[in-house]
């Protein structure tokens, strides 16, 4: 084509000008001339004015809205479909006022589908806002030939609602997912609350096929602390009105009978910002919670038990030691020890949660300040077993006295004395029996009498006992501990 051009005279290079502004002039002003739509492959021509192949008329009587474009891009034509599908009156979309409405990133698309569709087939989607509606617009262009002069028409397609109904699929879609993996159980009601969607969770303690029941029939709650005056359906009703229930206890009964203790919230279900569409129920299990609170309140009994025992226990030793001491340095190194000793079992107790531990662990407290139960000088055998809080008190306390007296008189008052503390079988009444025996210390001659030490090892493991045997080469212990 180049060297056609190139080919012709000055003068008829004007007129040929002349002759395609007289054309585009023709076609703004709507006089009549022929127009040629080339695309795959085939040619298609139309008259502007005149007949039933009007150019006008076969844009007016399509579907969709339609505008045609000459080759600088500017509107000659937009049909009455068009002018409706983005609310302006007929006729108004002259010169740059369809590119008007767009926003700049969509300006941009639509100029660009404008250019690549004056030389071939081209489509895209643009977004843009017609009234107060916002409207998904399918763009297909295709070139068009005017005479000489070159343009594109281009048809705009409303594709809203097939997005919205994509949309609607695609959140159902994410909602199922949700739902299917919430922990919780969750059921989702409609404005007359009835169920319409739940999770795995809650079929667990829903009624069979509770889908399309009212909430209040496809779930047994009970309110507690509502003394009769709430249900079930309630709370559907004020979230579904608009008002959200949060954070309340309720008891369930599962479709086996079986009774859990759940919170429950109710949310009103909005979607797309319209008004309230029903409401979105869930409820947590709070089974291990409600088990952990009632251990909590046992502890704090057992606890307050074993504290008003302990302090009984203290004013008891101190009574006694008393009593038995004949100055005021005497009794307080004596009541000292001993409630040291209490202070360290419970310490071995409050470290093991006031469980699982053993004679071994009670024995080594005591010995601690004095010797180690891996420094050769104490051989245990047989310790490894398990008491309960009030054996391991009463052991404490025979222990330390045990203890007291070796450090004072016997095994652990030179440097080579040995104690062996070991099982020795059971009694004829089951009783674990446990020997504590010196040797290697120095001579052992019996007390003139007794004092509070021994009444105290005797005493301190009521139906079972202590019995101490003074014999010269070392004393010896035989501990009876009860089943």
């Amino acid at each position: 084509m180049g060297s056609a051009v190139a080919a012709l005279s000055r003068e008829e290079l004007e007129a040929r000008l002349e002759e395609a502004e007289d054309t585009l002039r023709a076609i703004r002003e709507g006089e009549i001339d022929a127009l040629v739509v080339k695309g795959g492959g085939a040619e298609q021509v139309f008259t502007l004015e005149g007949g039933g192949q009007s150019y006008r008329t076969f844009m007016e009587a399509m579907d969709v809205g339609a505008a045609a474009f000459d080759g600088e891009g500017q509107l000659l034509y937009a049909n009455h479909a068009l002018c409706a599908l983005l609310d302006q009156p007929p006729g108004s979309l002259t010169g740059t006022a369809l590119v008007g409405l767009l926003d700049a990133v969509n300006q941009a698309k639509f100029r660009r589908l404008l250019t690549q569709a004056m030389s071939e087939r081209q489509s895209g989607e643009i977004h843009l806002r017609a009234g107060n509606v916002e409207r998904s617009i399918l763009l297909a262009g295709t070139p068009l030939e005017f005479g000489v002069v070159h343009g594109a028409a281009i048809t705009f397609t409303d594709i809203s609602e097939r997005e919205q109904a994509a949309a609607a699929r695609e959140s159902e879609r994410l909602a199922r997912a949700i739902l299917a993996s919430a922990n919780e159980a969750v059921i989702v009601c409609d404005r007359a609350g009835r169920v319409t969607h739940l999770n795995g969770a809650a079929t667990r303690i829903c009624a069979e096929s509770p889908v399309g029941l009212l909430f209040s029939d496809a779930i047994e709650l009970t309110f507690t602390e509502a003394s009769g005056l709430m249900s079930g359906s309630d709370i559907v009703t004020m979230a579904a009105s608009g008002m959200p229930v949060q954070g309340l206890e309720a008891a369930v009964r599962t479709p086996s009978a079986s009774v859990t203790d759940v919170l429950i919230s109710a949310a009103p279900l909005v979607v797309s910002g319209e008004r309230t569409q029903g409401c979105v129920v869930t409820l947590i299990n709070l089974s291990q919670r409600k088990a952990a609170e009632r251990h909590q309140a046992l502890l704090m009994g057992e606890l307050d038990h074993r504290v008003k025992n302990t302090l009984a226990m203290v004013m008891a030793i101190c009574a006694r030691t008393a009593a038995h001491e004949r100055t005021i340095e005497d009794f307080q190194r004596s009541f000292s020890g001993r409630i040291q000793a209490l202070a360290a079992t419970h310490t071995l107790l409050s470290n093991s949660s006031w469980q699982n531990l053993q004679i071994k662990d009670v024995l080594g407290a005591e010995l601690a300040p004095f010797a180690s139960l891996s420094s050769g000088r104490i051989v245990t055998e047989g310790l490894d077993i398990t008491v309960d809080a009030k054996t391991a008190v009463s052991l404490g306390l025979v222990f330390h006295e045990l203890t007291t007296n070796a450090v004072k008189y016997g095994a652990l008052s030179v440097p080579g004395g040995k104690i062996a503390v070991r099982q020795v079988g059971r009694s004829d009444d089951g009783a674990l029996m446990i020997e504590w025996q010196e040797h290697d210390g120095p001579l052992v001659t019996p007390p003139e009498s007794s004092g509070f030490g021994q009444a105290l090892i005797s005493r301190s493991l009521g139906s079972g006992g202590a019995t101490l045997e003074f014999r010269p080469t070392g004393v010896i212990c035989k501990i009876a501990i009860p089943r």
